[in-house]
Formats: C-alpha cells, structure tokens, sequence
C-alpha cells in the first residue's frame, strides 16, 4: 500500500510538473497608447521673374513674386505645431512668415498694423471625445477658402493665380470646429472678425462654414462659406463668399482641380458689388523627379471692386518641376494675364493690355519631431 500511495503521489507531482510547462504564457501588457510629436519646420522661397511691363514697383495681379529682373525672398518660414489625439487631446501650431510676401500681401490690410505682420497662424488646438472627436482651434489660422495655399510648395504652380490673389482671404482670427463622421464626409464651422484682420474693424463677426465629400478614394469636392460685415466700423453691409474646390485624381500620374468662387458685398441699402472667378488645373507626373502643370483663370470684376478696374481678366501658366530631393524644389514657369481694358503699365508708362512673365523658384522646405 504505501508504494501504492507513493508511486500516485509521484505521477500527481510528475503531471502537475508537466501541465506547468505546457500552460502559454501570460500575453505581454499592451503598449501605452501613442501620444503626437511635436513637430518643427520650416522653408525658404527664393525666385527670379522677368516681366514684359518691366514694371519699376510691384507687377500687378500678381502676389509674392512680384519683383522684375532681381533675385528675391518671397518668404522664409518657421513652425511648430502638435496634433491633438486621443490619448493628448491639446495640440498647437505657430507660424511666422518672414519677407515681402508677408508684409506687403498678406498682412497689407491688417488693422492691428505691423504688430501681427510675421503671424500667419497662431492657434491652440482640444479634440473632444464626441464621437470620432470634434476638434476646436482658436486663434489665428488660414482661410479654408481656395484651391492654393500661402506655401508655394504645395500648389501646382510657382506663381498664385489671380482667385488666390483677388477674390478670397487670407487668414482668419477666431474659434473653429472641425468632425468627421467618417471617411466620406467631414465639416466645419466658424466664427471670426473677418477677413485678413486679427484685430477687429467692427463689431460684426463672419461666419465661416466648410463641406467636404470623398465619394471615392478619386474624387473630393470641398464648398466652403464665408459671410459677415468687412467694412471698417460698419456692421450693416454684409459680405458673402462662395467657393467650390472639386479635386480628382485621374490616375496616379494624373491630377486635375477646378475651383470656381463667387463673391458679392453690399455697398449700400439696395447696392452691391460682385466678382467671379474659375480657375482650372492640371498636373502631369512624368517622372518621380519631374512634372508639368498647366493652369488656366478666368476672372470678371464687373464694377471693379477688386482690380480697381471695371474688366474681365483671363490668364494661362505653364510650370515645369523638377525635384532635386525630397525637400528641394525647383520650378521654371511661364505665364500670360490678359485683360479686356488696359490696366498694365510698362516702363515707359504706356498702359497695356497683356503682361507676359518667365520666372523661376527654388523651394526649400524642412520638418521633422522633436519629441
């Protein structure tokens, strides 16, 4: 009996042993939940631009690269900025701008002066846990309005065509808030002081609202809605801006753009003013290392509210990319404004009804995390 009881015990100990080593062990912990960099950049705008007006000051209808027959700093440009996420829902972005673009163009009306003159954006950031999160900005930030940008990196185009230049803002000073729902559809809506003002020239507000839908990974339409008073101390004659972006990407060598914006402004109890503008892209990947973009405007200023001229403007641009790096661009562009009347004065100050330019930019650009 007792070897009896002692071989059991043993084989218990021996299967116990056993079934110890076969048991998976225990899954790891999982990771802590990923937290966003912060992230540091910046770029370098240079360009060289003959003009058949050979024009003493600024070439006109024409923003940033203005200058004729001189190398020039159409800006320089540092930022930082955080995303907010899930697991750290503040985030930030700071932008300055350094260079006639910005003190000449994009600040020239600011009614705080030259206090704000370098900001292009300045905002604080919170994703609220609603749904698939709502994020709030305040602060200064870019107009959603318009195909281009201030960066001419990420425009097809070396120059800014004339809807970039004449008929929408460029910043906004106020509070934003942006959801997605899902992948198909986004949206956004806003309150500001208005157009290309951080300090305020009223007591009105402009309301900003934006509608995006990506039917398919091809296709994305974007309208967007600015309204509200923009006349220095005058809350009653009420701006309204439409302006519709349609991008497609035909094949992966092939992107075309439309952007077509229309504009109108009381002046009066029962006067108005308007302008209207299209503006069609093309951008064809030759190569990983070149491409071309062709880009036609048209552009009607009935009453001459933006222009300073009762005309209809038309222009064409081609521009020629080549990508030394992945950070290192440069473009070589020709292109034509035409006119109905005759608003271009050359340098013998005979008015013009065309103004042809050949220019060329180098673009340098720069980000990584510092954290």
């Amino acid at each position: 009996m007792k070897r009896l009881a002692f071989g059991c015990l043993a084989l218990l100990l021996c299967g116990s042993r056993a079934w110890a080593q076969a048991a998976p062990p225990p899954p790891p912990p999982p990771p802590p939940p990923a937290t966003a960099s912060t992230e540091i950049g910046g770029l370098a705008d240079l360009y060289y631009d003959y003009y058949s007006t050979k024009p003493t000051g600024d070439a006109l209808y024409r923003n940033f690269d203005t200058k004729h027959n001189q190398f020039a700093l159409s800006m320089a440009q540092v930022w930082l900025s955080k995303a907010p996420t899930a697991s750290s829902r503040i985030g930030f972005k700071f932008k300055l701008n350094f260079g006639h673009a910005s003190t000449n163009y994009i600040h020239a009306s600011e009614p705080g002066g030259s206090t704000y003159q370098n900001i292009q954006e300045a905002y604080v950031s919170y994703l609220a846990p609603a749904g698939t999160g709502l994020q709030i900005d305040a602060g200064v930030f870019v107009t959603p309005a318009g195909a281009e940008v201030i960066e001419a990196k990420d425009n097809l185009n070396y120059s800014r065509g004339l809807l970039f230049s004449l008929a929408i803002p460029y910043y906004h000073s106020g509070v934003r808030m942006s959801y997605a729902p899902n992948d198909k559809v986004s949206f956004m809506v806003g309150l500001a002081n208005g157009w290309n003002n951080i300090v305020e020239n009223n007591t009105g507000k402009t309301i900003l609202g934006a509608l995006t839908i990506k039917p398919n990974s091809k296709v994305s339409i974007i309208e967007n809605y600015i309204g509200g008073p923009e006349q220095a101390n005058n809350n009653d004659n009420t701006r309204h801006l439409s302006d519709t972006i349609v991008n497609i990407t035909a094949t992966p060598k092939v992107s075309l753009v439309a952007n077509y914006d229309y504009g109108k402004e009381a002046t009066g109890a029962s006067t108005s003013v308007s302008w209207q503008g299209l503006a069609v892209y093309a951008k064809f990947q030759a190569t990983p290392v070149v491409a071309f973009s062709p880009r036609f405007e048209w552009y009607n200023d009935p009453d001459g509210f933006t222009t300073g001229t009762k005309q209809k403007l038309k222009e064409i641009t081609g521009t020629l990319e080549v990508k030394a790096a992945d950070n290192l661009l440069w473009r070589i562009e020709f292109r034509r404004d035409m006119s109905d009347k005759k608003p271009f004065r050359d340098a013998d100050n005979i008015l013009q009804d065309n103004q042809t330019s050949i220019g060329f930019g180098l673009l340098y650009s720069f980000s990584g995390k510092i954290q």
